[in-house]
């Protein structure tokens, strides 16, 4: 069974890296990069970005790693802190790099992996989200990563921090492995229920199908045009998770066309509203 928590409005830097511009990529087998003007200089410090947050009035934010400007314990304590005077829940650290499935360098990645579990902890996170893997669906493959999340889960687990994992890459592109993967934990590693990952024709059933699971839900919304969103696709995959009994935060998730971030998730926020009572 999933760790339910009240419904509520969350965002991540994701939906808001036209603001914050800069990333600092980093990924196993390559050297950390410095500051890099990926969308530009950016408007607003990351630092900065829980009074942000607050003062739209959303109080639960996701960080994407890659956004993080340092993992030195002085700038981790003060992101922390900037959290904290803002009043600000740090739901999850978004690791969004590594294959603890490669089949090569399964546990290189295994090893940088966990150290992001590390700094999730270090910054007061509830959450450490990681791809269970990006390989093919085999039965060794499976076995790998299930393998793999155990000890990243008990990794975290130490430190007081969820895993979670999410609908996402080759490994967990259907129902039945995220059902099998999960399963096999115990219930030690959570589902982040994401929107935008899965299509085609089965889409709604399919994400019906693990919406149990779920105990946050990246609920990205496409937009047809700027300022349109596809409002029945929308309504549909929310329609599910209430149907499901979804309890988590619905985390805003933005990455369309137009550069007018927070106009766009004021959208998303709008259509979202009525399923967080």
């Amino acid at each position: 069974m999933p760790v339910t928590s009240p419904r509520r409005f969350s965002v991540s830097t994701w939906s808001l890296h036209r603001t914050i511009g800069v990333t600092y990529p980093d990924s196993p087998g390559q050297a950390r990069q410095g500051r890099t003007e990926t969308w530009g200089a950016g408007t607003v410090d990351l630092l900065d970005i829980p009074t942000t947050v607050a003062a739209a009035g959303i109080h639960t934010l996701e960080i994407c790693h890659f956004q993080i400007p340092s993992r030195e314990e002085s700038y981790l304590n003060e992101l922390r802190q900037a959290l904290s005077d803002a009043k600000v829940e740090l739901f999850s650290v978004l690791v969004d790099a590594g294959d603890i499935t490669d089949a090569v360098h399964s546990d290189r990645d295994l090893k940088w992996v966990g150290e992001w579990v590390d700094t999730a902890a270090q910054l007061g996170a509830k959450r450490a989200r990681v791809i269970a893997g990006k390989a093919l669906p085999t039965a060794e493959n499976l076995a790998l990563s299930k393998r793999n999340m155990r000890e990243l889960a008990d990794r975290a687990k130490s430190q007081g921090v969820r895993l979670t994992t999410e609908n996402w890459f080759d490994l967990l592109s259907r129902p039945e492995h995220v059902h099998e993967l999960l399963d096999s934990l115990d219930g030690d590693v959570g589902l982040n229920l994401d929107f935008g990952n899965w299509g085609g024709e089965t889409k709604y059933a399919d994400l019906a199908a693990i919406a149990p699971y779920a105990e946050s839900c990246h609920a990205k919304c496409a937009f047809i045009a700027p300022g349109e969103p596809d409002s029945a696709d929308y309504r549909h995959c929310l329609d599910l998770s209430r149907e499901q009994n979804f309890s988590g935060p619905f985390t805003l998730i933005y990455d369309g066309a137009d550069d007018n971030e927070w106009a766009a998730l004021a959208i998303e926020r709008e259509i979202v509203r009525p399923y967080i009572v």
